[in-house]
């Protein structure tokens, strides 16, 4: 029998049943087989309605029936008929270009039975944080505890409608590069794109779904400035769309549009933090560690995998575990109740932004928390989800604090080493004030870096000029030595008082 379902552009399918013609706005996602969201148009002449909704819902479906039926003029049998072959048809498609897209495509690891029911149990354990941030640990990420957990949960929301990102700053071999690498190799091999050298119009030539829910790895954003525009879009929008033309075998021309789908999830490491804002604003934004007891924790590493004492079967199991509980998550609707009763410290710049990156952040703990969460059913919509515990808020503010930190601070991440070194130099040596070329002589500094820095620190009153002529050495001295302290403690009081206010409130409904 012939197919009603006509899928010549694969963003706008049309059917037709009878009087009634259906589009489907925006195709249909090949993933997720025990769901089938649709946008659909349906038209009987003159009259039209669009609706969204889950066609193997039946609450919603019926409900659709009905607003049809009074909507359109048409008998109730005649939708329910029709949303029916509608759904055969859009099956039958679906599995079809499953099924090509499997033959073009690598196959995804099948776990085996004993498999799934390790990483779903290690998932339905209890401190699932704690543990998680140990083994990634044991799995050979050296300190940066904060860090690595913050990045993981990162990397895990790719599998969600709206993933999150991340850029990692830091001086040039301090190890962002190392950071990030280790982190994703305990994410799937099916689930992610390592770019080292790729071109911004080549972006496109991607296949349409290829990249959905995938997290893109630029291991030097410095060299990819060609692909910066394409992310930003694919971030914001979802996708990213090019007309190019293209000839034929005959020599004809005509124009093709290309488009690449997202969501997805982007991950790069740069040492020129002021010369990718509008991409960091986009972005979680991670300082590696650069003090003396990383150092150390480090070289002790280097030394006992040098003598043979590290374990590397077992780092490669605890891996291979990780990745088993990536390939277990699936996607599901989250609401957290308390959304309304958060906020973010006044201190933070782009407040909007951050909001949403602090709630959306708080979702992806929930998320990774799946396994311990009851599902419930939106009795209106039918829609299944999984809620926000506090539990989840607590777990995301000790990871965020250092971020909101960062965006609270006037200051570059290199300012503000800068100026912390100074503080604990003035400290040891009993002093109020000093010179420029005390200080090199103490931190060994390169000299136009002192400049920048010392240019940044006046500008906003960090440091004032308190003597010195033409000619001679110029001494100065730090107008508020204890102000980070202060925008810490803010930061950490704000987030402890609504946490506060949260436990003791009944739960909101």
């Amino acid at each position: 029998m012939e197919s009603k379902l006509n899928t010549t552009n694969p963003d706008h399918l049309t059917f037709e049943s009878g009087m009634l013609q259906i589009a489907i706005l925006g195709g249909i996602r090949l993933e997720g087989l025990d769901r089938m969201r649709a946008t659909l148009k349906v038209q009987v002449e003159h009259l039209s309605l669009r609706h969204n909704l889950d066609l193997y819902n039946d609450t919603q479906v019926e409900k659709l029936i009905r607003k049809i039926a009074e909507r359109l003029e048409i008998g109730t049998s005649v939708a329910a008929a029709a949303l029916t072959e509608l759904t055969d048809e859009l099956e039958a498609y679906r599995l079809k270009e499953i099924e090509l897209k499997v033959q073009t495509q690598d196959k995804r690891k099948q776990l085996t039975t004993a498999e799934i029911k390790q990483a779903q149990e290690y998932l339905k354990a209890p401190n699932l944080m704690c543990r998680t941030m140990e083994d990634i640990g044991k799995a050979g990420v050296i300190g940066e505890e904060n860090n690595r957990l913050l990045m993981y949960l990162i990397f895990t929301s790719r599998k969600r409608d709206n993933p999150l990102h991340v850029i990692s700053f830091g001086s040039s071999g301090i190890g962002k590069t190392h950071l990030q690498e280790k982190v994703s190799a305990l994410i799937p091999e099916e689930d992610k794109l390592e770019i080292t050298s790729l071109s911004g119009n080549a972006f496109y030539y991607f296949g349409q779904q290829e990249l959905r829910n995938k997290l893109i790895l630029i291991e030097d954003l410095d060299g990819a400035e060609e692909v910066l525009y394409p992310l930003r879009e694919i971030k914001s929008k979802k996708r990213i769309t090019k007309t190019v033309v293209v000839k034929n075998t005959k020599g004809e021309t005509r124009t093709v549009t290309l488009t690449v789908e997202g969501p997805v999830c982007v991950a790069g490491c740069t040492t020129k933090e002021s010369l990718y804002e509008d991409n960091a604003n986009r972005s979680f934004l991670i300082h590696i560690d650069e003090s003396k007891e990383q150092d150390q924790k480090i070289m002790s590493y280097q030394r006992k995998l040098s003598a043979g004492k590290i374990d590397g079967s077992e780092e490669h199991k605890i891996a291979e575990l990780l990745k088993n509980t990536q390939r277990v998550l699936k996607p599901v609707s989250i609401r957290n109740p308390y959304a309304e009763q958060l906020k973010i410290p006044d201190e933070v710049f782009k407040p909007r932004r951050s909001n949403a990156h602090y709630l959306a952040f708080i979702e992806a703990v929930t998320f990774y928390h799946q396994y311990q969460r009851e599902e419930e059913t939106d009795k209106e919509t039918g829609e299944v989800y999984i809620n926000t515990t506090l539990e989840d808020i607590e777990e995301a503010n000790k990871l965020m604090k250092e971020v909101l930190i960062r965006k609270s601070d006037p200051l570059n991440d290199a300012g503000r080493k800068y100026l912390e070194w100074l503080k604990a130099w003035l400290k040891m040596e009993n002093k109020t004030s000093f010179t420029n070329k005390e200080v090199r002589q103490f931190l060994r500094i390169n000299p136009s870096n002192q400049k920048r820095y010392m240019v940044q620190l006046q500008e906003y009153d960090y440091v004032e000029k308190v003597a010195g002529e033409k000619g001679k050495p110029h001494e100065y001295r730090i107008t508020q030595l204890d102000e980070y302290e202060q925008l810490k403690n803010g930061i950490t009081g704000i987030l402890d008082k609504i946490m506060s206010g949260l436990a003791g409130a009944k739960k909101p409904k």
